[in-house]
C-alpha cells in the first residue's frame, strides 16, 4: 500500500509541475507550444478556460484512442482531468506574471519546458499510463507504422494550425517548443537516470486488481 501511495504522490507531484510548466510557456508570451495554441485558441473561441479546453481536447483524444483498442491507465484519466484543473488553480492565482519582454520571455518558455519535463519524469515514473496526447502517438504509430517522431511532428503542426486559425498565439516560441522540449525531456531523463524503455504502464484493470488485492 505505501508504494502504491508513494506512485499516487509521483503521478499527482508530476501532473502538478507539468501544469506549472505550462503556465511558464503561456505567460512567457512569445508564442505558445504546439498543444497550447490549440488549448488557448478553443478557450478564447469558446469561451472556456484554458484547463476546460486542455480537458475537453483530452476527452476526446480518449475516446478516439480507445476506438482504436488503446488500454487506458489510471494515469491517462488523471492527466486528462487533472492537468487542466491545476492549469486553472495556477491561473486563477495568478503566481505567474505575463513576460514584459522577448528576452524575460524565452528565459520563461525554457524554464517551462524544463519544469514540464520534470512533471514528466514524476508523472512517468509512477508507471499509471502515459497522458492522453502520448496515448495518441502510441496507436497512430502502431496502426499507420508512421515511425512515433513523425506522428507527432504531424499531429502538432496540425493542432498548431488549427488553433493559430482559432486566434491561439505562435510565435519564436513556438518554434523553440517544437525543436527542443523533447531535448528538455532527454536531458532531465538521463539526469536522474530514468530509463523510460524500462517501465511497464500498469492499465486500469491492473490497478484495480491490484487494489482489490490489497483490501484482502
Amino acid at each position: 500500500m505505501k508504494n502504491f501511495l508513494a506512485r499516487l504522490l509521483n503521478m499527482l507531484v508530476g501532473l502538478m509541475l507539468y501544469a506549472l510548466g505550462i503556465v511558464l510557456t503561456i505567460n512567457a508570451n512569445v508564442g505558445y507550444a504546439p498543444w497550447e495554441v490549440f488549448h488557448v485558441g478553443l478557450a478564447d473561441t469558446v469561451g472556456l478556460t484554458i484547463g476546460m479546453a486542455s480537458i475537453i481536447a483530452g476527452v476526446v483524444i480518449v475516446i478516439i484512442v480507445t476506438a482504436m483498442g488503446e488500454k487506458l491507465g489510471l494515469g491517462t484519466i488523471a492527466s486528462m482531468i487533472l492537468t487542466g484543473v491545476f492549469i486553472d488553480i495556477i491561473v486563477l492565482l495568478d503566481v505567474i506574471p505575463a513576460a514584459g519582454n522577448l528576452a524575460i520571455g524565452i528565459v520563461m518558455l525554457v524554464a517551462g519546458m524544463f519544469i514540464i519535463a520534470l512533471g514528466s519524469y514524476f508523472y512517468m515514473k509512477a508507471a499509471f499510463g502515459v497522458g492522453p496526447r502520448d496515448n495518441l502517438m502510441v496507436v497512430l504509430t502502431r496502426k499507420t507504422k508512421i515511425p512515433v517522431g513523425v506522428c507527432r511532428l504531424l499531429v502538432e503542426l496540425l493542432v498548431t494550425f488549427i488553433g493559430w486559425l482559432l486566434g491561439g498565439m505562435v510565435g519564436i516560441g513556438t518554434v523553440i517548443a517544437f525543436v527542443a522540449i523533447g531535448v528538455c525531456v532527454q536531458l532531465v531523463f538521463t539526469l536522474f537516470k530514468f530509463d523510460v524503455t524500462a517501465l511497464e504502464h500498469e492499465t486500469l484493470k491492473d490497478t484495480f486488481s491490484g487494489m482489490r488485492r490489497r483490501k484482502r
